[in-house]
């Protein structure tokens, strides 16, 4: 018995400095955040105002702020990353997966623009959507198609859907990289004998590769919609939340209040909405895949 409890202890030990890093990084913060969405503040000044949950209802309800708007902003995002993106990097994946030649160059290129700066990704889609020498532009009238010439970052109808081509072409080997290593684990016996019982490519893939690699696909899943909800640096750059908010998501929105509008209980209180919906969509896709399963 005192060997066992000895055991826990030495464990506890070890654990602690690694328990005491993640409270000061993560739940400290969010606990403040919390604490200073209960008031009325500038940031700066000694005075604070408590105003308990008067921030929350004023974030549902307050048209000035726009809450509502951005958060149907980001789950359009989350949409097109669930439904387009991942798709698009299942397929390459599968592709990837059944080794073609030039295998490892063809996950190089295709990770690539992960490792590249998002304001980096950002600055060089701004000249590729100029509306006066952006190749895009300069592409459709070279094929006779000018009246599709569009501002297309200055556009209401165009804005979003610009903001998120870059962020597909970025994050698309990302997913893929994901798919591509649950794809390689699948047991080689496993796609052999359904080859011996005269199934096809298309009938592996979905008999055996997809269900397989279920638990990476819900982790896909998860990343794309938590990631589209935390959305900034990509439209910041891009649009910073214009024209006319057609861009707006939480993340924009909240810099837009603790920075630019001097409400800092305001911005806390987007933060912590944030945290809270990236969470419960998390337990949402979980619980999912789980009643598929």
């Amino acid at each position: 018995m005192n060997r066992m409890y000895g055991n826990k202890l030495h464990i506890l030990i070890f654990l602690l400095p690694a328990l005491l890093l993640f409270c000061g990084i993560l739940i400290a913060p969010i606990g403040a955040s919390f604490y200073y969405s209960l008031f009325e503040w500038n940031g700066m000044s000694a005075d604070k105002t408590f105003v308990g949950l008067a921030n929350y209802k004023e974030v549902f309800t307050s048209i000035d702020i726009g809450f509502m708007k951005a958060l149907r902003n980001s789950l359009l995002l989350a949409l097109l990353s669930v439904f387009l993106q991942l798709p698009l990097a299942l397929l390459l994946a599968l592709t990837l997966g059944k080794k073609v030649k030039g295998e490892r160059v063809f996950l190089s290129v295709y990770f690539m623009p992960v490792l590249i700066s998002t304001v980096v990704i950002g600055q060089l889609w701004l000249k590729i959507y100029n509306p006066e020498y952006g190749i895009l532009n300069v592409f459709l009238r070279a094929i006779g198609l000018e009246k599709w010439t569009r501002i297309w970052l200055g556009t209401k109808e165009t804005a979003l859907g610009a903001v998120f081509v870059p962020t597909l072409w970025q994050y698309v080997g990302y997913h893929m990289l994901l798919l591509y290593a649950g794809v390689k684990s699948v047991p080689g016996e496993l796609r052999e004998a359904a080859m011996l019982d005269g199934a096809t490519d298309g009938q592996v893939n979905r008999f055996i590769v997809l269900p397989y690699i279920k638990p990476i696909i819900r982790i896909s899943v998860i990343f794309a919609v938590t990631g589209s909800l935390k959305s900034f640096d990509m439209i910041y750059v891009l649009t910073n939340g214009g024209p006319l908010r057609s861009t707006q998501v939480p993340s924009t929105l909240m810099i837009e209040m603790l920075f630019l509008r001097n409400r800092y209980g305001m911005g806390s209180t987007i933060a912590v909405l944030l945290i809270v919906l990236c969470f419960l969509f998390a337990l949402i896709i979980s619980a999912l895949f789980k009643q598929e399963d």
